[in-house]
């Protein structure tokens, strides 16, 4: 079987749980891009969040000739209990990477290029002119494209918050993940007000920067406190707020405390909205990056909230 045959495989296998419900059930989408989308990332040496966080969506975006360039390589210094990215201390930085992230998304053809990065604490910036380049690189091969950023918290450096902003990405993102009370189990090394405040000072940087987080319920949050925590994310300016189902990687992360349905999906992003973000994406299967140009577009347009497949 190949390389890429085994990750199809592997695909249907993930996630899984015996309480899992109906609607979290679905065929695998796999279209006939999804080779020629993996051998240009291979070809090129570059790390994909939709792989290395394995992203339940990623064979639907694939095939649709899309993905979310992971940059600093795979390996992350800080330890989040919901996550799959390998952690420990990462290797040296690939300086080339930007050219190569900026080649992919122009053979891709992406309207809409997202980065992200695992966390480089080791770093005296975090990584931030690491960002900043790829953003200028991806900017000269597609002049066209919108581009996003999902940036690690810098450790609240907001001089390296500045110099990724200085390169006017159309938006900047950073996941608050979840409601303050778990973080302590959710995101031991990070701090809720600490990214807050990094949502707060990108508004004041660049007020014309479109600002997103994101959030995963299932992990034993209450109503009352992913209420509180759309009220902290609209008054630190956030325009854009995905929030989606958290599914267990794999038995070394966290446990699904609750799959929640459809119709609180709805309810979420009813009480997101009434909270002042003005552009929602509420659904399972919803992820930071997923169908984020569709987001984007409604954001720009002032059209009706987004209803995301899944």
């Amino acid at each position: 079987m190949s390389e890429l045959g085994s990750k199809v495989k592997g695909l249907s296998e993930r996630h899984y749980d015996d309480r899992m419900p109906r609607w979290l059930h679905r065929p695998l989408r796999a279209g006939r891009n999804m080779h020629e989308v993996d051998a240009i990332l291979r070809g090129l040496d570059l790390h994909t969040v939709c792989e290395s966080a394995k992203c339940p969506n990623r064979m639907e975006c694939f095939s649709c000739r899309t993905a979310t360039f992971m940059l600093l390589g795979d390996v992350c210094t800080r330890n989040c209990s919901f996550c799959s990215v390998a952690k420990g201390m990462p290797g040296a930085v690939d300086a080339g990477e930007p050219e190569k992230v900026a080649q992919a998304a122009a053979r891709l053809g992406l309207k809409h290029v997202v980065m992200t990065s695992v966390t480089r604490d080791d770093l005296a910036d975090g990584g931030a002119h690491h960002f900043a380049a790829a953003i200028k690189a991806v900017r000269h091969h597609l002049p066209e494209a919108t581009v996003e950023v999902l940036t690690p918290d810098f450790q609240g450096d907001t001089e390296a918050l500045q110099v990724v902003l200085e390169e006017s990405p159309e938006v900047f993102n950073h996941n608050l993940e979840t409601v303050e009370a778990l973080y302590a189990v959710v995101r031991p090394q990070a701090g809720y007000e600490r990214s807050l405040e990094l949502l707060r000072a990108a508004r004041g940087i660049s007020p014309q920067t479109r600002l997103k987080s994101g959030l995963m319920v299932g992990l034993g949050e209450s109503r009352d406190q992913l209420r509180g925590t759309f009220g902290d994310l609209a008054h630190a300016g956030c325009d854009m707020l995905t929030i989606g189902q958290y599914l267990r990687p794999s038995r070394e992360q966290l446990r699904v405390e609750r799959f929640l349905s459809p119709v609180e999906f709805e309810e979420l992003r009813r009480l997101a909205e009434d909270a002042g973000i003005h552009q929602v994406a509420s659904a399972p299967f919803v992820r930071s990056s997923y169908r984020a140009r569709e987001l984007l577009h409604k954001q720009e347009n002032g059209g009706p909230h987004c209803r995301p497949q899944g």
